[in-house]
């Protein structure tokens, strides 16, 4: 079996297992380490209230090199306090004391219910039990992958490989999330690993770029989490010229990012709580791009829509009605809106369309809904999905 998982690129090790702080049983705890030090690069929730994962992450990113990252879910330590932080910070050490590295050379993600202290006998044990598991097998890769999960049905992962000049570069990605998904970070938890040598300001850009394109463009609730963290290792052993600025390299790296990113999204969004389909909303026509990105969340994010998306209902109106009620410019008389190649609304008035083809194409599993604002060049899309009556059981019975 070929390797796809977060260790398939140069130089990475992982390790996944239960540490009992799930009282389910499931894996709860992952490492990911890079023994000879990785170029990081990481983006967060824009959420105020922050957990104690991503403010420590935060102050290690500044570090010249990252030799891991450590992870729990099931719960969040976010609301926590000063002994939250101090846990945060003790997950670092240890870790870093079983590789032989500092403390800030490690970053820490967790995932999971909120106001709660981590279980930290249960936490140390762990990563005690995980550190001599740490391996470059599928297996591990996996592990780590499952490790990760809370509310997902299953682990999601993507690969790609890119050529640059006479190397061949490996990033392999895993996320987790299937609520409280909004944007700016919609990711929950995010890891990337990649063998490329590229320069630390580089490689956030690429992030950076990758993620708006992506990840930031997917709403499931319209909510951020607390803990929402996306971190990129660069090893720096596929054997390229290191990229330092732009160019035909970074070019190809940064789309073959967001290529790989894209992936992940789209199986974000048909593992979202509940979800039985997803669609992506393009906004044509609009007074500007910051324009085309308002009217295109609005629908996305409108309850009314989503659950007739879930009944395979092609209610045009509720679109058009998003659109209107989001603020942005348009001219009536030109509004235009499609499904797929099938026009149900245009130059401002309904179309015959037939109805039973409407409804076969927002049945599917993902569809594309096309609106034309009719007063500029601006364009912009999103990411959605059903709301279905299992979201709502998921969440009703989720643990608080």
């Amino acid at each position: 079996m070929t390797n796809e998982t977060v260790t398939a690129p140069q130089g990475f090790l992982a390790a996944g297992l239960a540490s009992g702080v799930k009282v389910s049983g499931k894996p709860d705890l992952g490492l990911l380490v890079c023994p000879t030090g990785a170029v990081a690069a990481a983006v967060f929730t824009t959420n105020t209230i922050t957990s104690a994962a991503v403010q420590v992450s935060r102050e290690h990113l500044a570090s010249r090199k990252t030799c891991a990252v450590v992870v729990n879910s099931g719960n969040a330590n976010a609301c926590t306090g000063k002994l939250g932080l101090a846990n945060a910070r003790r997950m670092c050490a240890l870790t870093a004391k079983h590789l032989g590295v500092q403390p800030q050379e490690v970053l820490v993600a967790s995932t999971g219910i909120i106001g709660h202290q981590l279980p930290m006998e249960k936490v140390t044990a762990g990563i005690d039990q995980a550190a001599p598991l740490l391996s470059g097998s599928t297996e591990a890769g996996l592990a780590f992958a499952h490790a990760i999960m809370t509310t997902d049905t299953r682990c999601k992962q993507a690969y790609r490989e890119v050529k640059l000049s006479r190397a061949v570069a490996k990033i392999a990605g895993t996320v987790k999330g299937a609520g409280m998904i909004g944007p700016n970070m919609a990711t929950t938890l995010l890891f990337i690993t990649t063998d490329v040598a590229i320069s630390k300001a580089m490689l956030s850009k690429a992030l950076t770029q990758a993620i708006g394109g992506s990840l930031n463009r997917l709403t499931v609730d319209g909510h951020q989490s607390t803990n929402d963290t996306g971190i990129l290792l660069a090893s720096g052993l596929a054997g390229n010229a290191r990229i330092t600025g732009p160019g035909a390299s970074y070019q190809k790296f940064a789309s073959a990012l967001t290529d790989l990113c894209t992936d992940l999204v789209r199986q974000m969004a048909l593992d979202a709580e509940g979800a039985t389909r997803m669609f992506q909303v393009v906004v044509q026509g609009a007074a500007s791009a910051a324009e085309a990105t308002k009217a295109a969340r609005a629908v996305a994010d409108y309850p009314l829509f989503k659950c007739a998306v879930n009944g395979g209902d092609p209610n045009w109106g509720r679109i058009i009605c998003a659109v209107g009620s989001s603020g942005v410019k348009l001219k009536p008389e030109k509004l235009s809106c499609k499904l797929d190649d099938l026009y149900v609304f245009r130059k401002g008035a309904p179309t015959d369309f037939d109805a039973k083809e409407a409804s076969r194409i927002i049945s599917q599993r993902q569809f594309v809904i096309t609106v034309d604002l009719g007063v500029g060049r601006g364009s912009d899309f999103y990411y959605g999905c059903d709301l279905s009556t299992e979201y709502v059981h998921i969440n009703a019975d989720y643990h608080t």
